[in-house]
């Protein structure tokens, strides 16, 4: 709660310098800042219809035998592959792994599927043979595979 507190604190008088310094640059970056928030809102909401959705069929103590502890490294072998041939933007994915990870995922298992999210692409895979060629396109999806487990491991014996 502080840190929340703290960050309004410092907004307002961020907010207030800079109206004292230039009220119409202010008011300028408020119509950028409200043409940017209609473009993002379809998506914020979709964010929030997917975490809903998914934390509603799912109960916690399924997630926990899915993802959790009780379902060891398996698990964390299927949330890499299912985070390599998943194609969700990063925007939708780090609400729903904290949702998960409160819910009683492990954090080994949200690491692997959240990086391999992010650094293996089996769908964009045809484009990207396409453009780089398929030599570059399986070692770079292969590598980032192994890195993604790699760093699920790790993540898991720090955390």
């Amino acid at each position: 709660m502080v840190t929340v507190l703290t960050i309004y604190g410092l907004l307002a008088v961020g907010l207030v310098v800079s109206l004292v310094k230039s009220k119409e640059k202010t008011m300028k970056a408020f119509m950028i800042a409200r043409k940017s928030f209609f473009k993002t809102a379809p998506s914020i909401l979709v964010v929030l219809g997917i975490v809903g959705l998914t934390l509603g069929i799912l109960t916690p103590e399924t997630i926990s035998k899915l993802v959790g502890a009780e379902a060891g490294i398996m698990a964390t072998l299927i949330a890499a592959l299912l985070g390599a041939i998943t194609l969700i933007p990063s925007l939708v994915a780090f609400p729903l792994a904290g949702s998960l990870l409160r819910s009683g995922a492990t954090v080994m298992t949200i690491s692997a599927f959240v990086t391999s999210l992010v650094m293996v692409g089996f769908v964009t895979a045809p484009m990207e043979i396409k453009e780089l060629g398929k030599k570059f396109t399986l070692l770079r999806n292969a590598l980032g595979l192994l890195a993604a487990l790699l760093i699920a491991f790790v993540m898991g014996v720090l955390l």
